[in-house]
């Protein structure tokens, strides 16, 4: 019975990468001309090239004083049975909820530069973006689609070590831009994040947007913010890191399933990274990234505590959820998902076999 429902989400999720692969070279060129034209149009903002094309998606836009409150509006997740008679599990984040928003001077200095020096190196130098970097992102993205396509290098085609987006994006995408339009492929979404990055920085200081984004970010298993997130992994308070667990937490932003309780060893490759990053750019010694790299880390992950029914298949369609709509959509989307599991007909199979075994 699980089985139909299992084979019914893996086809949607197939469905739904062939979809997105269709459109993803005019998506990537797309993304990187508009890379390029923002260069253009912030060198050339005195012409109001920059005004003209905030006036053009004005009407879709936010207020960027909206992002003092939205950070705080979230709705949970419901998996139904076939029905939508019975919930099976209700995906709901423990730390969101009860949370701690800690204020910047209390985050560890060593969490602060780790998050910019793999993050967004320029961060307190930039206007909120970096064209740069968004060109030479999307430009590396395209390079491996034509790579695995057509079996061929362009040049310049390296990956990247930081992404496209800067700090202040992420922020703007993880708290302004609505969870259905947040994982789109669009060049018009990422103008929009451009635009409001650039608003915000305007309007807040680095600092304040730093401490947003800190205490937003998702750090896997359920850890929005680095308080939760550093209970999660170490059971300690954030001010309370030392250098080597900092790393570890500012390496999983980008990969949040890369870390120290489900993947231990990738997490640990990422978090050399990271210190390899603060180490090249003057934050520690390179004396301190090795120490640091040879520090033993203490996991101490909070136990989870779920009220399911149907727990294997639940988890499962949550795990699928995540994959499909990424983790922010699955927790603070308030998705309605109906399955194919009759529940009355899961309980009679389970009771049968339970008689009989």
């Amino acid at each position: 019975m699980g089985g139909r429902a299992m084979n019914a989400l893996e086809k949607a999720h197939i469905l739904s990468r062939r979809r997105r692969n269709n459109g993803l070279p005019r998506l990537l060129i797309g993304v990187t001309m508009a890379a390029i034209l923002l260069v253009g149009l912030i060198g050339f903002s005195g012409l109001g090239a920059v005004a003209g094309v905030y006036a053009y998606y004005a009407k879709d836009l936010p207020a960027p004083e909206a992002i003092v409150t939205a950070q705080e509006h979230f709705e949970t997740t419901k998996i139904y049975d076939r029905t939508g008679q019975h919930l099976l599990y209700e995906i709901f984040d423990p730390h969101w909820g009860d949370r701690t928003i800690v204020p910047l001077h209390r985050i560890p200095k060593y969490l602060r530069e780790a998050t910019i020096a793999i993050e967004d190196k320029n961060f307190y130098q930039n206007p909120g973006i970096n064209p740069r970097g968004l060109a030479r992102a999307a430009w590396s993205h395209l390079a491996m689609y034509v790579k695995e396509k057509f079996g061929f290098d362009l040049p310049y085609s390296g990956v990247p070590t930081q992404g496209g987006s800067s700090i202040t994006m992420q922020l703007v995408k993880n708290v302004l831009i609505p969870p259905e339009e947040r994982y789109k492929r669009l060049v018009s979404r990422k103008i929009k994040e451009v635009i409001l990055s650039l608003e915000i920085s305007r309007l807040y200081s680095k600092d304040q947007i730093l401490e947003w984004y800190l205490n937003n970010v998702y750090y896997g298993n359920l850890a929005y913010g680095v308080e939760a997130a550093a209970q999660v992994y170490f059971g300690k308070h954030v001010e309370d890191l030392n250098l080597a667990e900092c790393a570890m937490l500012a390496a999983l932003p980008q990969s949040p399933a890369l870390n120290p309780i489900d993947a231990p060893e990738e997490a640990r490759k990422r978090q050399h990274l990271v210190l390899d990053a603060m180490a090249l750019q003057g934050y520690i010694t390179w004396d301190e990234a090795r120490a640091a790299k040879f520090q033993k880390l203490d996991i101490k992950p909070r136990e989870e505590r779920f009220d399911i029914t149907a727990p294997h298949f639940s988890i499962y369609v949550r795990k699928k959820l995540e994959e499909m709509f990424g983790p922010d959509m699955v927790y603070r989307g308030g998705l309605r998902v109906y399955t194919t599991l009759d529940l009355k007909l899961q309980n009679l199979a389970e009771k049968i076999a339970r008689q009989h075994v």
